[in-house]
Order: structure tokens, then C-alpha cells, then sequence
């Protein structure tokens, strides 16, 4: 059953959250896809996670790539899995795809500064809880350690 985790992004930028998150992924031998709402998202994720860390780095490409299926992590606007991702980050309001039982996981993160995104949030918790499948909420402590809510 694929597992939708919702990660309420406090003090912290995606930008700090999801280079992590992805590392885990791929230590799981995950492939992935990270999903936004726009390209201009996708190019400054594209180039942060080249340089997000002096001594790292996250094999990744764009959809609008010739080898986009090969590629471990997939940034892309679209809601189609080239790449044959178990894993799908949603950013920025991204939907949920029509496919998403096709996942492990369905990892929704959001800024819980924006009264819109907590909202969207909020819905798509509804439409996951009322289409089965298994939904936690997450948030970080007071020291950024992730803590499951519910």
C-alpha cells in the first residue's frame, strides 16, 4: 500500500529538507522523482543539489533530458514516471498523480508559514485518508528532528 507522509516544513527551507530526504531515498536504492509546480523551481533545484554540500552531491536530471529515464532522482513539472520512480516528492502545491498507488511512498512537503499551502495540505490529507491510503503527518521538533503526529 503506498504511503503518503506529509512533511510540515517549519523554520527550515525545502531547500534544506529535501537534500536530505532524498539522500535517504537513494540509500534505500530508491529511484526517485521530485515533482513542482514550475520550471523555474525545477532549474534552482537542479542547480542546488549539485552544490548543496562541499563534499556531496545528488545524481539527478530534468525531464527535458535525453537520458531522464536513467536518472536516479528526476526533477520534472509533469505527473508521468519516466525514470520508474518508487518514491514522488511533491513541492510547491504539486497535485497528487492520478497513479499515485503505482508508489511506495508520496512524500508531500509544504511550507507551514503559508496559510495556502497549510490548506492545500489539509485537503490533500482528506483526499489520501478517504482514497485509502496510509497517511502520517510530520514535524519538526524543537531541535529539526523529524517527530511523527499522527
Amino acid at each position: 500500500m503506498t504511503e503518503i507522509l506529509f512533511y510540515h516544513l517549519q523554520r527550515q527551507p525545502i531547500e534544506r529538507v529535501l537534500p536530505a530526504l532524498l539522500e535517504k531515498s537513494l540509500e534505500r536504492g530508491w529511484r526517485v522523482i521530485v515533482q513542482a509546480a514550475s520550471e523555474e523551481r525545477i532549474e534552482a533545484l537542479d542547480a542546488h543539489l549539485w552544490t548543496f554540500r562541499d563534499d556531496a552531491f545528488l545524481p539527478h536530471g530534468i525531464w527535458r533530458d535525453p537520458e531522464a529515464r536513467e536518472q536516479p532522482i528526476l526533477l520534472t513539472v509533469n505527473d508521468d514516471n519516466p525514470n520508474q520512480a518508487r518514491v514522488r516528492f511533491l513541492i510547491d502545491g504539486a497535485a497528487v498523480p492520478s497513479d499515485a498507488g503505482d508508489y511506495e511512498r508520496i512524500v508531500l512537503l509544504f511550507d507551514g508559514e503559508d496559510p495556502d499551502a497549510v490548506e492545500t495540505a489539509r485537503t490533500r490529507w482528506q483526499e489520501a485518508k478517504g482514497n485509502g491510503f496510509a497517511a502520517t503527518y510530520w514535524q519538526p521538533d524543537e531541535h529539526g528532528r523529524w517527530q511523527q503526529k499522527a
